[in-house]
Parts: structure tokens; C-alpha cells; sequence
């Protein structure tokens, strides 16, 4: 319609309301702030007129018409162009011959209509119909058009492709019933009680994730669960995780791509995958987001849990429980312990950390600190000896921050000297450490006694006297400084200074005979500067560990230093100083074997050297300083002074003849005991 048309309503609402409408059909109002396109009347300010007769010619019409407008349309031959023409009532020539507007009359159409023919409107819609009246496609304002592109005579038709789309969705309910019936099949699987589900558990981490998995395959046990010697093979797939570097928690993804790629390559495709330990409470929900790769997680504290969250997962469903305890120790659950060592076994006694270290994340995925009762550990480790294992290693994040508060007796909290604490309730009654190391060395005097992992601040002297006189006790001390910079370690909040620590170093060193020490070093932490990584160079040189364990450091998330302070070294920075650390250690560390050389030490033989081969036999095994000792297997006197062959178990004299960094090369002189 046309807005000076008579026929257009003469309600003003209703006339403006199809005018916009026809406006927002054709692309939008054109010409904002100007008057009518057809008739010129500035009363009609704005308003879009889709049929007035603009950029074409009506009948009648002469040149001076089309080009005002053109003027409107057009600016050098491009259509679209709004440069707006004068407005002005239409004159005589114009319109060929008629007489301009008729003031007098009273009807609606007394003055010019603007009648739309079929070329203006394809102006409009960006046709070239006035090609036809003899305009070029230049003078009605278009571009030559495009010739049209034909559909391929073999193209599929219309039923074609409804054909396609049929196969198409009677795949995807073939996919969906089938996917149904596997979820069926699994759920009826798991609720089945008599049908016998298989696992396997690999395990990566620190110690105490390798005596937490012990655990976990006890609860699995107990759940009717049978082992795997494959993951192809197996209903669950179990990972037992750490999360305290970058490094260990990209192994973990690494391992869940690899999976699940398993399962689509012919393992079982409705095996369940789930992460255990710390990378399941620090990663919950993102694990979880990866449906395809994780079926259920569950946290350091929640392993009694494994049957209920495997049985959800079967069903379906994803499930976690990534819950911490104050109170869970797993004291009443015997671990699965290997059958082919019996050798050396792993004892926990506490679990988690209340030291809240500025980069360590174990606070918050162990918890805080709780110690199984001493009588408990006192009859697992009688019943180890009985079960004839010849060592223990007593376990814990901060194994000599141990305190059994149900038991009576204990003379009070003592830390080292120079040395203080971030958590303060540690005062009142109750066994320590020293306490549990006194009777678990008495429980079998031909049983070795280790521990791992401790923190300096808790070697008061009476544990280093205690060490020093019991023969069974390993003369290894595991230290970690962390740094050599007070000014580091107080931002570490570790609670001593460099001097603190280099004394206790020096006192271990005067109470202990030959004792072999290790440590923890981080470079890199946030805000080192190159005088105080300098610092923990030196120490490494001044020191001369038997062992360490170095790293650069990785930011982890709720930790202290995450929210306080600003990972400002660079990753370049912190490779080059990690590798001038491990230079001086390397520097030292031959030299600290060597003092062992010439010396007779006692070692607990476990079995065949890594590089034993047919060809050349060797026979390895542990000094009381840790110390690994190869040799050629040959028969010595035994206790009763005839010859035997040692066997795994046995304590065997040897005489060290040379060193190297890591590996002592002796000669066996007999079986003896401790």
C-alpha cells in the first residue's frame, strides 16, 4: 500500500503501525529525517513509503523525475546508495501534462497519487525489471545479476533427501537402543551379587599412595572383586593419583586418553574408570566433566565407599565421594600386601597434614593430621614379623608429627631446636613419636624399622639419641630443607631458617654414626631472586646429601602461596636454576658414597639386581642407609659358619669396594643378624 493512497486508513495509529510494518517486511525505514518519498510532504517526516515510485519511471514521466529519483537510490551507478534527492510536489512536466496540486479540492485524492509500477518496485527489491521498459540495469540502479546456477541433473531431489534423513534417524535409534541395552546389561551386571567382577590398580605417587592402594584392593576383596593382570581384561579401572606437581597430574591425564582408547580397541567397552586419591579431591568436578574418560572418582578418605560408588556408576551414573575425615586412619582394614616380597612392608600410621606450607596442597587433599591408636600399630607390626617380614617403613605425610592423644602417658609436644610451628595445637598428653619409634623397635630386634615422610621441625634430640642407640632403627634421615634461604623459607613458611637447619644437620650427623641423609629442594618458588637461589646451591654443596629429590615449582590451587603470592619466575628461570641444583648435588653426592667404601655394611638381600642376566647373575639389596649394594652371587658362611647361597630375607655382611652415585658394589662375607 502507499501511505498518500486514498485507500490507506485514515486512522492515524492504525496508518503509522502498517507503515512500520511494511518498513521492518522491506529491510528497515529508509531515508530517516526526510520527507514522504512519493509526494514530498515533510508532514510525513520519516515514514517509509515500500511502494512509492523511487529510482524507476512511471508512465508519463520525464527525465528530470527519473533522475531525482535516482538521486535518491543512486550514486554512481550503485544501488543502495541514500544520498537524498530535493522534495518537492511533482510539477506538470513531471507527470506529463497534469496540473499540480489542487489546493480546493476536498477529496483524498485531489492531488497526485503515486501510482507504483511493476519496474519501481524491482528497483526496490534490487531487480533489473526495468530493462524491460528500454533502461539499462546502470540507469535503474542494479548490477548486472548473476546467472543463475543450475542444480546437477544427479543431485538428490526433495525425496532424496527425506530418504537420507530417514536412514539417518533409524541409525541414531539403532545407536540409542543399543547404547540403552549396554547400560541395561551393565546395571543388571554390578546389581548381580553372583557374577564375578575383576579390577585392575595402578598406582602413581608417593609411598603413601602405594600402601593406600594395599588398602583399596583389601576393600575390593571384600566386595567379591577378583584382580586383573590387564586393564583389557578388567570390569573397573582403578588410578591411584597424586596431585602435588604439574607433572605427576598430566601422567594421569595422559593415561585416561589412553583408556579410553583401549576400550574402543577391543577391551571391555563397558569397563568403568575411576581416580582415586589426591587428584580426585583437588580435580573433582573437572574429572567429572569428562564423562567419557571418568565413570566415578573417590578422595584419600572415602576408599570404604569404592563398592557403592562402583555400583552407582554401573547403573549409569556418575558418583563421587571426595569427602575428608577427622577421624579416618583405615586401622581395622588389613591391607592386600604383595605375596612375592615378604620382604619389606608398608605401615600407616597417620594420615594427613597440619603444617599448612605455603606450596603444599596435601592440607587440602589429605586433611588434617590423625594418628591410628600405638597398640594398633604395635600388633600389625607383630603380626608382619610373624608372617616372617624382616623391615618396616612406618608412614605418614608428617610421620614425626605422630600423636596417639587416646593413649595415656607422653611427655608433651618438643619441636627441634630453632625450629617452631605454624599450627599451634600440638600441647597435652598422649604418646609421639619417639614413643611409637620405642616400641615398634621392640617388637622384633631382627626387624628394620624405617619412616617417611617427615618434617624437620620434628627431630627433637631424644629421637636422634633414640636412633642413634637402637641397631634396628635405619641410620636414614630424610630432611627436606626445600631451600637454602631463610627468606624463602619464610615465605614457605616452613618455621626455621637456614642456620637452624644446617645445625640440626650437624647434630644428626654427631649422634647418628655414618648417618645417610636426604632432603626436598624446590626452585623457583614465588618471588626467588637469583642471590637466594645462590642460597639453596651452597647448602646443597655445604651439606653433601646421599639423596635428593629436586623439582622446580608448580603453583597449586587454595594453596597459601596461590592466593597470597605471584608465580613470577619464569619457566626458563626455573629449568636453569633446577639444573645448577641437581649439578651441585651430583657434585657432592659421589663423594658421600665414597666414605662408604672400605667399610663393612649389613644388607637385607631382596632378590636379582634390575641388570641381572643369565649371563652375568647380581644380587642386590638395601643397606641400613639405604644404600642400594650389587654383587655377584656366590656361597658364604651362614650363622652356623657353613657355606650357603644367600636368599631373599637374609641379612648378609658385605665389604664396599667402590662407589657410585647411587649404588654401592661390594663383596658378601656372610649371613649375620642385626
Amino acid at each position: 500500500f502507499d501511505a498518500c493512497d486514498p485507500r490507506t486508513p485514515k486512522d492515524e495509529g492504525e496508518r503509522r503501525r502498517r507503515v512500520r510494518e511494511a518498513g521492518d517486511a522491506r529491510g528497515g525505514r529508509a531515508a530517516q529525517g526526510r520527507g514522504c518519498r512519493a509526494c514530498g510532504d515533510d508532514d510525513r517526516v520519516g515514514e517509509f513509503h515500500p511502494q512509492a515510485p523511487v529510482g524507476g519511471q512511471r508512465e508519463g514521466q520525464g527525465a528530470r523525475g527519473v533522475r531525482q529519483r535516482e538521486g535518491y537510490l543512486l550514486q554512481g551507478g550503485r544501488a543502495g546508495a541514500r544520498v537524498p534527492a530535493r522534495r518537492r510536489p511533482l510539477d506538470q512536466e513531471e507527470v506529463g501534462g497534469r496540473s499540480g496540486r489542487d489546493k480546493e479540492s476536498k477529496s483524498e485524492n485531489s492531488w497526485r497519487r503515486a501510482r507504483v509500477d511493476n519496474e519501481a518496485a524491482a528497483v526496490i527489491r534490487g531487480t533489473a525489471l526495468a530493462g524491460a521498459r528500454g533502461l539499462s540495469s546502470e540507469a535503474a540502479g542494479q548490477q548486472p545479476r548473476a546467472p543463475r546456477r543450475r542444480v546437477p541433473a544427479d543431485a538428490p531431489d526433495l525425496r532424496g533427501f527425506m530418504i537420507r534423513d530417514r536412514q539417518e534417524l533409524a541409525k541414531a535409534r539403532k545407536w540409542s537402543a543399543e547404547k540403552r541395552g549396554q547400560k541395561a546389561a551393565l546395571r543388571d551386571k554390578w546389581n548381580d551379587a553372583g557374577a564375578e567382577k575383576s579390577y585392575y590398580l595402578e598406582t602413581y605417587g608417593c609411598q603413601m599412595n602405594e600402601a593406600d592402594s594395599q588398602v583399596v584392593e583389601s576393600v575390593l576383596s571384600r566386595a567379591g572383586l577378583v584382580p586383573s593382570p590387564a586393564p583389557e581384561g578388567a570390569d573397573v579401572v582403578l588410578l591411584n593419583t597424586c596431585a602435588v606437581r604439574d607433572n605427576a597430574e598430566a601422567k594421569v591425564w595422559s593415561r585416561l586418553n589412553q583408556l579410553r582408547g583401549l576400550r574402543n580397541r577391543g577391551g571391555k567397552r563397558d569397563a568403568l574408570v575411576g581416580v582415586l586419591g589426591c587428584m580426585a579431591e583437588r580435580l573433582k568436578d573437572e574429572l567429572l566433566d569428562h564423562e567419557t574418560l571418568v565413570n566415578f572418582i573417590a578422595g584419600p578418605d572415602a576408599y570404604r565407599d569404592l563398592p557403592r560408588l562402583m555400583q552407582a556408576a554401573g547403573s549409569g551414573q556418575q558418583a563421587m565421594n571426595v569427602q575428608l575425615s577427622l577421624e579416618e586412619t583405615y586401622a581395622d582394614i588389613v591391607p592386600v600386601r604383595p605375596q612375592i616380597e615378604g620382604i619389606s612392608a608398608y605401615i600407616s600410621i597417620m594420615r594427613g597434614c597440619n603444617n599448612m606450607c605455603s606450596f603444599c596442597v596435601v592440607p587440602f587433599t589429605r586433611g588434617r593430621e590423625r594418628s591410628r591408636t600405638l597398640p594398633s600399630i604395635e600388633d600389625e607390626v607383630r603380626a608382619l614379623s610373624d608372617q616372617g617380614y624382616k623391615e618396616v617403613t612406618l608412614l605418614g605425610q608428617n610421620v614425626n608429627s605422630y600423636w596417639d592423644q587416646r593413649s595415656e602417658g607422653g611427655d608433651g609436644y618438643r619441636a627441634a631446636p630453632g625450629f617452631s610451628n605454624v599450627y599451634k595445637l600440638r600441647e597435652g598428653g598422649g604418646a609421639r613419636f619417639v614413643d611409637l619409634l620405642d616400641a615398634v623397635s621392640r617388637v622384633d630386634p631382627q626387624m628394620r624399622v624405617r619412616f617417611t615422610s617427615p618434617h624437620p621441625k620434628d627431630f627433637p634430640p631424644e629421637v636422634l639419641q633414640l636412633i642413634g642407640e637402637r641397631s634396628n632403627i635405619c641410620n636414614q634421615l630424610h630432611m627436606p630443607a626445600q631451600s637454602g634461604s631463610s627468606s624463602v623459607l619464610e615465605r614457605m613458611r616452613r618455621g626455621y631458617t637456614r642456620e637452624s637447619f644446617l645445625s640440626l644437620i650437624e647434630e644428626a650427623r654427631t649422634i647418628i654414626p655414618n648417618v645417610a641423609i636426604s632432603t626436598d629442594m624446590i626452585s623457583g618458588f614465588c618471588g626467588e631472586t637469583e642471590e637466594e637461589h645462590r642460597d639453596s646451591v651452597t647448602l646443597m654443596e655445604k651439606v653433601g646429601f646421599d639423596q635428593a629429590f629436586m623439582f622446580s615449582y608448580s603453583e597449586r590451587s587454595k594453596t597459601h602461596a596461590s592466593h597470597t603470592m605471584r608465580d613470577d619466575v619464569s619457566d626458563e628461570d626455573k629449568l636453569r636454576r633446577l639444573q645448577e641444583v641437581i649439578d651441585a648435588f651430583r657434585g657432592t653426592a659421589t663423594q658421600a658414597a665414597e666414605k662408604f667404601v672400605g667399610t663393612e655394611q649389613v644388607v637385607l638381600l631382596e632378590g636379582e639386581s634390575k641388570r641381572s642376566t643369565k649371563e652375568s647373575p647380581q644380587l642386590a639389596g638395601r643397606s641400613d642407609a639405604n644404600k642400594v649394594c650389587v654383587w655377584e652371587p656366590k656361597e658364604v658362611p651362614g650363622l652356623d659358619g657353613g657355606p650357603v647361597s644367600p636368599k631373599p630375607g637374609d641379612y648378609v655382611r658385605v665389604k664396599v669396594l667402590s662407589a657410585g652415585t647411587g649404588t654401592l658394589y661390594v663383596e658378601p662375607l656372610g649371613v649375620t643378624r642385626l
